[in-house]
Parts: C-alpha cells; structure tokens; sequence
C-alpha cells in the first residue's frame, strides 16, 4: 500500500509499505476513504516532536471502510463507514470506565511525554503521533490497522459524507 512517511524534518514521502494486517483477536482493518491534516501534525513535520522514527505513518484524523475484523470484534462488520478517533483506548481500564479514555492506562507502550519524568504513567496511544504515544501508524495510508475495534470506531450513516464526518475523528475524542 502507499502511506505518507517520515524521514526527518521537513521530509516526508509517499512510499510503498507493507499492508495492515490484524494481530489481536479486537483489531480492524480499514480502507481509509478521507484523512486530514490536523495542525498538531504540523508539528511532527518539522521534527519537533521527540520519538518520530523514519518511516513512521503520520494521521490522525481518519476514516473509511472496515474491510477486515479480528474474531473478537463485536458491532462492526466488513463493509461499515466508521470514523476513527485519534485516542485509543481499552475500554477496560479505570479510566477508560469512567468515559476519560485519554487516560487509557493499558494501550501505550511508550514514554508518554515529560511525565515519565515524574513517574506519572503514559497517557492512551495515539494513531500516528511519535512512539511517545505508542508508535501506532496512523491514518495517512491507503489502509491502518485500528486496534481494540471494539472500543473508539464511531459507525457513519450513509446519508452523511465523509466531508461531513471526518472531523469528528478530532471533535469526539477531545
């Protein structure tokens, strides 16, 4: 497939990568059909952000067509529109269990910023946004794997078109 990747300061490419696949029984795989550039990414751009590595996948702020689920994933099916948040989230956890999934202590694997400093856990994985917040490659791809499907896609009705309901993979999760 072909995604946007990082290779240093104010350089980014279009590359073929290797496609998604799922690896936990929760995860989906997407077809993204619209991504935008969010002034956060702006950021990563111009190397400002610590942990970007070269070949990250930048984005987001995604959505598009489930076109794979793992066995455990319970309200999508192949074929559905979702939007995508950009926190991900267990749902498990107790944060995640009082609706603060920007918390989520289970799903970043990172340094979480400044705060390991003072030994405050990580906050949640971010799609696309340094391996502080997990390295998980984002939405700038022809397709992103999305785990723990059960959780953060929000279903789109077809009347409404991706234009009308991209943003909301920022609006909701914030």
């Amino acid at each position: 497939m072909k995604a946007l990747t990082y290779h240093g300061p104010h350089h980014v490419q279009v590359e073929n990568v290797p496609d998604p696949g799922v690896e936990q029984a929760d995860d989906i795989i997407l077809r993204i059909t619209a991504t935008a550039i969010c002034g956060s990414d702006l950021h990563l751009y111009r190397g400002k952000i610590p942990q970007v590595k070269h070949g990250d996948i930048f984005g987001h702020e995604f959505m598009g067509e489930v076109v794979e689920t793992g066995k455990d994933v319970k309200n999508l099916q192949k074929g559905d529109r979702v939007v995508i948040p950009f926190v991900i989230a267990c749902g498990d956890c107790f944060f995640c269990r009082l609706q603060q999934y920007a918390a989520c202590e289970n799903t970043n694997a990172g340094k979480g910023a400044a705060l390991n400093k003072k030994q405050i856990p990580a906050p949640a994985a971010l799609f696309g946004y340094s391996h502080l917040y997990g390295g998980v490659p984002g939405g700038q791809a022809e397709y992103v794997r999305v785990p723990k499907g059960n959780v953060g896609p929000f279903k789109v009705p077809p009347l409404l078109s991706d234009d009308k309901a991209l943003f909301l993979s920022d609006i909701l999760p914030t």
